[in-house]
């Protein structure tokens, strides 16, 4: 499994942990800082010290940004709000958002992943949903700002 594929499922299950389990991010990181593997895949591989640190950031960064991300939901999920969303779809469109506006991670990559996950831990339908909010975010948030500003 992808070392980074490998830490976004685990960030999904820190946020998911916080989220529904009104658990603090930092307990539940505490307890995958030896290692984690998805149950189906066997028993906790150790971490590399680079994925761990992009665990962490990504972790506390979609945690601490959650309102940022849920203005975009509420923005750009047409029909929907993010208090109405399966927490799990909400879980992976926050650390998603986050990646896309805070990490140097190809925009493409943030978003396979993120619908990945969906398909993987929601439904299919999840799928495309999480593809179309990421698309607009990208779109209409992430490039405007890396336009270069107009001279004068």
């Amino acid at each position: 499994m992808a070392s980074r594929h490998k830490a976004r499922q685990a960030v999904l299950q820190v946020l998911y942990q916080a989220e529904v389990g009104r658990h603090r991010v930092e307990d539940v990181l505490a307890r995958y800082a030896d290692g984690w593997t998805p149950p189906e895949d066997g028993p906790p591989e150790p971490w590399d010290e680079d994925d761990w640190r992009f665990l962490v950031r990504l972790s506390r960064g979609a945690w601490e940004g959650r309102q940022e991300a849920d203005r975009l939901i509420d923005r750009f999920a047409e029909g929907w709000t993010a208090d109405r969303l399966a927490r799990v779809d909400l879980c992976i469109l926050r650390m998603a958002i986050h990646e896309l506006l805070h990490f140097d991670t190809p925009p493409g990559v943030v978003i396979n992943e993120a619908v990945e996950l969906a398909k993987r831990y929601s439904t299919e339908d999840s799928g495309r949903f999480v593809n179309g909010i990421l698309g607009r975010v990208y779109r209409e948030v992430v490039v405007p700002r890396k336009q270069p500003a107009p001279s004068s």
